[in-house]
């Protein structure tokens, strides 16, 4: 366990990062379908995700002409009790979904994952391919903002995913994205991380 357990408990992905609402799209999290309606007819085309879901699963992108809203949200009545994310639609996925890797708080590497022809995922397993890229000036800001807040809280590995200008999930309990970086960019994050786990066994 390389993150402060605790915090890892008290930071599920999607929840997280509503911590930091002036950097994330617009967002909903709710159960109640008169509320989701209301956001859709607000921003019309939107991104369903379950709350708890990762690796890409179970999210839907809902645009203005899809009838399938009701009877989405009837299935995951269904399958559980809790709520679900609905967050404005981000065209800028097509150019790509940039995962972010920050080590005690500081970026040290990034990877763009460029959904597959015909899918709204970027995720690697489901046909996202990974390019080359670098860290535009929002984003160095958007990490410069939530660093400390991750280093406070003992979260010395972790992986955000940003679309265009905004923030959508912060990942701390699993995160990929280093092999993919190391190959495109001929690095070795593992050691940064190392060497940031020994700097605070080492600080006592």
């Amino acid at each position: 366990m390389v993150n402060d357990p605790a915090h890892v408990r008290n930071a599920p992905e999607k929840l997280f990062v509503t911590h930091f609402p002036e950097l994330m799209p617009p967002t909903l999290i709710s159960s109640h379908p008169e509320e989701i309606r209301a956001f859709r007819a607000e921003h019309r085309d939107i991104i369903v995700k379950p709350l708890f879901g990762n690796g890409g699963a179970g999210v839907f992108h809902i645009t203005p002409d899809d009838e399938n809203l009701n009877a989405l949200l009837e299935m995951f009545t269904q399958l559980g009790r809790e709520p679900v994310i609905v967050q404005r639609y981000l065209p800028d996925i097509r150019q790509g979904d940039k995962r972010v890797i920050l080590v005690d708080g500081v970026a040290v590497g990034a990877v763009s994952r460029v959904p597959a022809k015909g899918e709204a995922r970027a995720n690697l397993h489901v046909g996202g391919k990974a390019t080359k890229t670098s860290l535009t000036a929002r984003e160095r800001d958007i990490c410069a903002a939530i660093g400390p807040e991750l280093k406070a809280r003992g979260l010395v590995f972790v992986g955000i995913d940003v679309i265009g200008d905004y923030l959508t999930e912060i990942n701390v309990t699993s995160p990929t994205g280093i092999q993919e970086i190391n190959r495109l960019d001929g690095a070795a994050l593992e050691r940064q991380i190392w060497d940031a786990i020994e700097a605070r066994r080492a600080a006592g």
